[in-house]
């Protein structure tokens, strides 16, 4: 599909009316107690989640986002009594993730400002208590761009990390559009079973319905897994507001995968499962990466990026599997465990899949990026999923139900 043709794609095209009530505030007492929606063959069917190893092939590979959320969420209350927030969204300097949280006495990242018009150029200032000491974390503001503020945190205690005061200090993001606080439950319920590095301010929430119990039924069936990281950022709510899809800017994501996944996904590539659509992102992201590698093999790290149109209008495309092989290479070449860069990728309608067969996720808002990626997986044959679903008492969203999608529209060969 050429660019051109995928940014004239009708957001109003992918609508639907969604109650209020269809959304779920609260996730089930047990996770895996959810419906899974069945779309295979073109034909829907309803089932238990904690069922799900019997419609997956004993030969597949399932891949997890093993994302964390963190306290992303900073309350300043000022001298004057105005009360600031400060969104972490990704790091500045250090530009890593877990150097940046392991950092001890400052370090910046790029924000959201609430109560924004309050907050000229003073320091705020707020006293946190670890481990029965007091710690003085401070934020300034040291640049102002269209879409963030960078802010420098520093505190005057080199014994605690950026990392362990922002889990005392800051509270949960959960997603807007449930219209309530966090609460403590959230802590557990809003991470899946399997996360396990820091950097997300959005669950992956396709991963919420895994329990210890499913896990251990795809072992049981010879189900192989690995795991990717994508930090998902705060552009995952962000709404589509213009006509078409080409004047909306998709965010930019860190991803890591490591050298043992990509050797699983190049033994694996057709017969995989992604368990979310940060997964569905970071896999097809390998394969734009991995050509580059193959063209560039003296790639920077920094240039290791994929944009947000690039799969649109590829000239000389190359194997799916020959990508993976010049990703293996190159992490060998570089004595390198782990892939790391960033991906802006939009998969919309007109979108080639090189890798999954199948997609696992739960049920996305009217006229967002996700939906489209639905809808490129998928086809027409989204409304049908989606009206089924409402007419079955289908929760959505976040702490909604699943669905289990095969994939139908063009895969790469």
């Amino acid at each position: 599909m050429k660019k051109c043709d995928a940014e004239k794609i009708r957001i109003a095209d992918y609508n639907y009316t969604l109650p209020s009530e269809k959304i779920a505030k609260y996730p089930l007492e047990k996770r895996d107690a959810s419906k899974l929606l069945l779309f295979r063959d073109n034909s829907i069917s309803t089932l238990p989640f904690s069922d799900i190893a019997a419609q997956i092939p004993e030969s597949s590979l399932m891949v997890f986002n093993d994302t964390r959320v963190i306290h992303a969420r900073l309350i300043f209350e000022k001298s004057t009594g105005a009360v600031i927030e400060v969104f972490c969204l990704s790091p500045h300097a250090p530009r890593d993730y877990s150097v940046n949280f392991q950092q001890r006495t400052a370090c910046s990242w790029h924000c959201m400002i609430g109560n924004a018009k309050r907050w000229k150029d003073d320091v705020l200032q707020m006293k946190v208590s670890v481990n029965n000491e007091n710690v003085l974390l401070s934020a300034r503001k040291i640049e102002s761009n269209a879409d963030d503020v960078i802010v420098e945190f520093s505190w005057n205690n080199p014994g605690f990390t950026f990392s362990e005061l922002l889990e005392i200090a800051g509270k949960l993001p959960i997603p807007p559009y449930l219209n309530r606080a966090s609460e403590a439950r959230d802590d557990e319920t809003y991470q899946t079973v399997y996360s396990a590095v820091e950097g997300s301010v959005a669950a992956p929430t396709a991963g919420l319905h895994f329990t210890s119990e499913v896990m251990r039924s795809f072992r049981k069936k010879g189900i192989q897994s690995a795991r990717v990281t994508l930090h998902v950022g705060a552009g995952t709510f962000k709404p589509m507001k213009s006509e078409t899809i080409g004047d909306h800017d998709m965010h930019m994501e860190f991803i890591s995968v490591s050298r043992e996944t990509v050797q699983a996904l190049y033994e694996n590539e057709n017969n995989l499962i992604v368990v979310g659509t940060t997964s569905m992102r970071t896999v097809e992201s390998l394969y734009y990466l991995g050509k580059k590698i193959l063209l560039q093999p003296d790639i920077q790290p920094e240039e290791l990026v994929v944009f947000q149109w690039e799969p649109y209008g590829e000239e000389n495309p190359v194997s799916p599997k020959l990508a993976l092989k010049s990703i293996i290479d190159y992490l060998i070449r570089n004595n390198a465990d782990q892939l790391l860069a960033f991906t802006q990728v939009m998969i919309v309608p007109g979108y080639t899949f090189h890798y999954p067969q199948a997609l696992i996720t739960n049920f996305h808002q009217p006229q967002s990026t996700l939906l489209l990626l639905i809808a490129s997986g998928i086809g027409k044959y989204w409304r049908d999923v989606y009206d089924y679903a409402l007419q079955n008492d289908y929760r959505f969203l976040s702490y909604g139900d699943s669905s289990l999608l095969w994939l139908t529209a063009n895969q790469a060969i």
